[in-house]
């Protein structure tokens, strides 16, 4: 199903985590919290997670989520085949935009990006590989699943230390949360997957219709 952006007005720091109070629908919004109003977060050292060609011709942004299912089966589906045939080959630069829809999601890209830009795709594969067990544990009980995140970092090569730091950088989070919102709020995002090619969105679609549009854009 097509899920809409809620956003969250607060990054709170914590002892599992960092989570959204999950109160308003529309964007864009201020993450930091009246009470605790602080400078506006600088979106500008979040880096975009990129791979293939950065000088190929057709630049593919994709906005997703890690706890959307869609997102899941494009994931472990069709992303496979678009790497193979376009981002291996070099004929694409490939864009990964994280959606907040939950603090799950957020710990997920904190995890993620805690690999730094060469071991974030690998993270990324293995939470969407695993996402139906994570998303899920302890019947959704929050210390559970950020417990299972914890372990997709492990498995990818992440210490504990490092894991910790990374999960209650409250800056870090924060500044996430306003750089979602600025690239959403920029390219029209409302639901995930959402594609950005050569600046033009589409919604989710079917991977030939995906090879169609990018050998157009490509002048193929």
């Amino acid at each position: 199903m097509t899920r809409w952006i809620t956003i969250a007005v607060g990054v709170i720091g914590l002892a599992v985590g960092a989570f959204f109070v999950m109160d308003r629908p529309q964007l864009p919004l201020n993450p930091i919290g009246a009470a605790n109003a602080q400078e506006t977060p600088d979106i500008s050292q979040i880096e975009d997670m990129q791979i293939g060609n950065p000088d190929a011709p057709v630049t593919v942004i994709e906005y997703a989520s890690y706890t959307c299912p869609h997102c899941g089966r494009f994931h472990t589906g069709p992303y496979k085949q678009l790497k193979a045939d376009y981002i291996d080959t070099g004929k694409i630069n490939f864009v990964y935009r994280e959606v907040y829809f939950d603090r799950f999601g957020l710990w997920a890209s904190a995890v993620a990006r805690c690999a730094g830009p060469v071991g974030f795709f690998g993270i990324t594969d293995l939470l969407y590989e695993n996402q139906s067990e994570w998303t899920r544990a302890g019947g959704g009980d929050p210390t559970a699943i950020v417990n299972e995140i914890r372990k997709i970092g492990r498995v990818a090569g992440l210490g504990k230390d490092e894991l910790e730091a990374c999960l209650q950088d409250e800056t870090k989070l924060r500044t996430l949360v306003a750089w979602f919102q600025h690239n959403a709020e920029q390219d029209n995002v409302d639901s995930t997957p959402t594609f950005v090619i050569n600046g033009k969105k589409y919604a989710n679609m079917s991977y030939d219709r995906m090879s169609e549009i990018i050998d157009e854009a490509a002048g193929s």
